[in-house]
């Protein structure tokens, strides 16, 4: 049984952030299966979906952001989920805008909702989908980092967001259908200019 986990904010107030990009990216993938999230007993919205007679699982934590780890711990001991079939799909501003990012392990990167989840899985060996919300042209400073993914997309920034939404469905059925090399090999590069 796989599990999608999509990282964000809960509330109006940072549906928009680059911070929410796991959230944009679930709903999306969602809308398209035609299913529906339901609240779970425990800090999280859960949807159960089948593909190819194999049941799976798409989460989104409501613990905010830096409690992510203890939500996705709860879900995985609750419904017997093996760590080899977990996916994450979180920001990363080290990444430029398109970019996706399938690593079958690794560190935090610096990610508050990853240092969490590390934690609170106690191992970094958890398959992850990096989506890029940096710039081409500038490297952030650990002091505007915070600003920086807590603030909302601009409307050109969010227009090529959405563009490459098909792309990371694609991924996220991949990943639900397919083993994690093949995803890897399919998906990893940047979907704005093609460059790997």
């Amino acid at each position: 049984m796989k599990l999608i986990v999509g990282l964000g904010n809960p509330g109006v107030l940072y549906r928009r952030t680059r911070h929410n990009t796991g959230y944009i990216i679930i709903d999306n993938f969602i809308k398209i299966l035609n299913l529906n999230f339901s609240s779970g007993k425990g800090e999280y919205v859960f949807s159960k979906g089948k593909i190819d007679n194999q049941y799976f699982y798409l989460m989104k934590p409501m613990t905010f952001m830096n409690n992510s780890g203890e939500a996705v711990y709860d879900f995985i001991n609750k419904y017997e989920i093996d760590i080899k079939d977990l996916l994450i799909i979180f920001d990363d501003f080290n990444l430029p805008l398109g970019t996706i990012r399938v690593r079958e392990r690794g560190t935090d990167g610096g990610h508050n909702g990853m240092e969490n989840l590390i934690y609170n899985l106690n191992t970094t060996n958890f398959a992850r989908m990096k989506v890029g919300i940096g710039t081409n042209n500038k490297k952030l400073k650990k002091e505007d980092y915070i600003k920086y993914v807590l603030s909302k997309f601009p409307d050109e920034e969010l227009t090529k967001l959405k563009s490459i939404l098909p792309n990371c469905s694609e991924c996220l059925m991949s990943f639900l259908t397919e083993d994690i090399k093949t995803t890897m090999n399919k998906f990893n590069k940047n979907f704005l200019n093609n460059n790997i």
